[in-house]
């Protein structure tokens, strides 16, 4: 049958795909506007498969509070290329996708793949399908719900990190600048935890086998290993977990004097820092 101009742009409407795609939709199936729909969605499927393994290194991240900042969102949606992180629909996906977590409260990044958008399909498959439409790997690299009396967000200024700080015992107190201060410093300092219990196990046991390796280089004593390690390992959570950092804008107090001098009590329950850089 004839594929009319007429049809090929319904389809582009209906789907967003170019329009060479949708001819070529259009006449595989024989002018049938679903059947061309379900070749359009099986060429997204077909180019993610073969871009699986590609790397994605570039992308949008989001962030949305509620009404009174008790709860915030964070996503990342990654894709292979910089070009591709700037086009309009790219964009429009990932807030329609961070609007979606917002409103849904799903608690896992594999929930929100399920939720479905406003036209019944489910946001894996209309990442899927703009994969197939932009021809490179698209991903929800990243997604974090954080609760608490207070949640203060920070987007760094190339949009590709993004932090959530939880606060509690706020009593009122505005910390808002406090709050935006710290994330800061949690987007440039990248601590490993909040306190030195937040320290998995397996980079303590790294962290001390260093500290050996060091010590050993250094021709200390194999009998005093263990104890010059365990000093270095105090020297680690000073620098890599955030409450015993020293505050940036301030070498002479840790983050958690900084709080206490903010508000007496003022407590971080926990922070999410995600990066596609």
């Amino acid at each position: 049958m004839s594929i009319t101009a007429a049809d090929v742009n319904k389809l582009r409407q209906m789907t967003g795909a170019g329009m060479m795609d949708c001819k070529k939709a259009l006449t595989e199936a024989e002018g049938d506007f679903e059947a061309a729909v379900d070749f359009l969605r099986k060429a997204g499927q077909k180019v993610a498969a073969k871009r699986a393994d590609n790397e994605t290194n570039e992308g949008v991240v989001l962030v949305a509070l509620n009404a009174d900042h008790s709860n915030g969102k964070i996503i990342a949606l990654a894709c292979e290329t910089e070009p591709v992180s700037k086009v309009p629909d790219f964009n429009n996906l990932a807030k329609t996708i961070i609007d979606k977590a917002a409103a849904s409260h799903a608690p896992s990044a594999h929930d929100l793949l399920a939720e479905p958008l406003a036209d019944g399909r489910s946001v894996e498959g209309h990442i899927i399908d703009l994969t197939g439409k932009i021809g490179e790997k698209i991903s929800l690299a990243a997604y974090e719900n954080v609760s608490a009396e207070k949640v203060v967000s920070y987007i760094h200024s190339n949009n590709k990190i993004g932090v959530l700080v939880a606060f509690e015992n706020v009593q009122g107190a505005d910390v808002s600048e406090v709050g935006k201060d710290i994330a800061m410093q949690i987007t440039a300092m990248k601590p490993v935890a909040l306190d030195k219990d937040g320290v998995d196990s397996e980079t303590i046991e790294r962290e001390i086998e260093i500290g050996k390796d060091q010590a050993r280089q250094e021709g200390k004593p194999e009998a005093m290993l263990e104890k010059i390690a365990v000093g270095k390992l105090e020297k680690f959570y000073k620098e890599q977990t955030l409450l015993n950092q020293q505050f940036v804008k301030d070498s002479s107090i840790t983050i958690r004097q900084l709080l206490e001098q903010t508000q007496k009590g003022l407590t971080i329950s926990s922070f999410k820092r995600i990066s596609l850089v």
